[in-house]
């Protein structure tokens, strides 16, 4: 059974099965969890949004809401996990590094979105990086004539 899940599915470009259903996992847990704060937060809102957070919070909403997508197409929308990795490394290094580095991390306004972040090692997990470099960095061979 356990063979079952290093095997290629042709279905998925060839992605291995455990990719698949920890993508899966991934994809769900951002269109239920994230997607359930962050509608709540849209729609609940009252008054004038200061125009960062409005960003903030669209944006979040949207990759939650694509997500969905994910479920369905996990290969196909592997973009918006590229965009999460990336996102929340860079803030990662560039915010939470120096302040820990520093000791002044804990107890900072930068300390709870640490810990969230911290998560995107799921996200680093899951991805399959062998089709990620194949499908994004390398050219397509050329069909040789007949």
């Amino acid at each position: 059974m356990m063979a079952h899940l290093w095997q290629r599915d042709a279905r998925h470009e060839d992605v291995r099965r455990i990719n698949i259903y920890l993508l899966r996992l991934l994809y769900s847990l951002m269109f239920f969890v994230l997607g359930h704060s962050t509608w709540n937060e849209i729609l609940t809102h009252q008054g004038p949004w200061a125009p960062d957070e409005a960003v903030a919070w669209t944006v979040w909403t949207a990759f939650a809401t694509l997500a969905g997508l994910g479920i369905l197409r996990p290969v196909k929308m592997l973009p918006i996990l590229l965009l999460e990795v990336f996102y929340k490394v860079l803030w990662l290094a560039i915010v939470a590094y120096p302040l820990w580095s520093n000791g002044t991390l804990a107890g900072s306004p930068a300390e709870g979105t640490t810990y969230a972040f911290l998560w995107v090692v799921l996200a680093i997990v899951a991805v399959p990086w062998g089709h990620i470099a194949k499908a994004y960095f390398t050219w397509p061979k050329k069909a040789q004539p007949a």
